[in-house]
């Protein structure tokens, strides 16, 4: 039996691992360099920014969706998913549609004008469920970030 709760500060060191498993399966592990005590200031302390669903299986958590408000000035306020993430020996049983079909009401219940998210393209089988969605999966754009060092040199 599935249950969909909403995130608490105690999930943090399980969510952590999970995040750790994505960066694996996209091949950047070296990636991630929040620490779990950063982590868990931006979800649950005096300014937070995420917010997350996690699905547990008995009792265990295998699988969860961070998320957070995203400004859009041309289509307002959106819910941006994060990550969605499934650990490998639950994936392919419905609970990433469960979270998935949990966020669409999320962002419904709040009023959003929509929601949005990313997905790597050679991702096929996270493409075919976006796709089931009828999802529009734009092409154009180019991710542009600055990294804390560089923030620090301007």
């Amino acid at each position: 039996m599935t249950n969909l709760r909403i995130a608490v500060k105690e999930d943090c060191p399980r969510l952590m691992e999970l995040v750790h498993e994505l960066a694996l399966f996209e091949k950047s592990p070296e990636e991630v360099t929040v620490t779990l005590d950063e982590f868990i200031e931006a979800g649950f302390g005096a300014k937070p920014v995420w917010k997350a669903f996690v699905a547990e299986v008995e009792g265990a958590i295998v699988g969860f969706a961070v998320y957070y408000i995203r400004y859009s000035t041309w289509k307002g306020s959106r819910l941006y998913l994060e990550d969605l993430i499934i650990t490998e020996a639950y994936r392919g049983k419905g609970l990433g549609k469960l979270l998935f079909n949990r966020l669409i009401q999320e962002a419904k219940e709040l009023g959003f004008s929509g929601m949005v998210w990313q997905v790597l393209d050679w991702n096929e089988p996270a493409i075919n469920f976006y796709n089931k969605y009828e999802a529009n999966i734009e092409a154009g754009w180019l991710n542009a970030s600055l990294s804390k060092e560089q923030l620090l040199n301007y």
